[in-house]
């Protein structure tokens, strides 16, 4: 049940971020939940590899690669889920760090 609830509270938080930033685009909530779901899916299997590849670079920046990586992953999935769109790569580090941000305070409110 608290797996479920994490999915919607991250679609919601997907779905709110194109209220926020313009570049980008998310067709419907369904369009969010899809995406919610391969953004996780992404984030379990791909995220820590690239994290252990850079971590030289992580290192060397006190830890801001992190927020390339993140941008990184949010425009994969972008360009994987039709109807889920953004303008560029910058719109990516940024959109991925509001998605952050929605996500952790919708989550710190409602799990716990």
């Amino acid at each position: 049940m608290r797996l479920l609830l994490a999915w919607i509270i991250n679609a919601i938080a997907l779905f709110l971020v194109p209220y926020l930033l313009r570049s980008v685009y998310i067709q419907s909530i369904g369009t969010a939940l899809v995406a919610a779901a391969i953004l996780a899916l992404v984030n379990t299997l791909i995220r820590p590899i690239l994290v252990v590849l850079t971590l030289p670079v992580t290192v060397l920046t006190l830890g801001l690669f992190i927020f390339i990586i993140n941008g990184l992953m949010f425009w994969l999935v972008a360009n994987l889920v039709g109807g889920f769109a953004v303008a560029g790569f910058g719109s990516a580090i940024l959109g991925a760090l509001i998605y952050s941000i929605i996500s952790w305070g919708l989550s710190s409110l409602l799990l716990r």
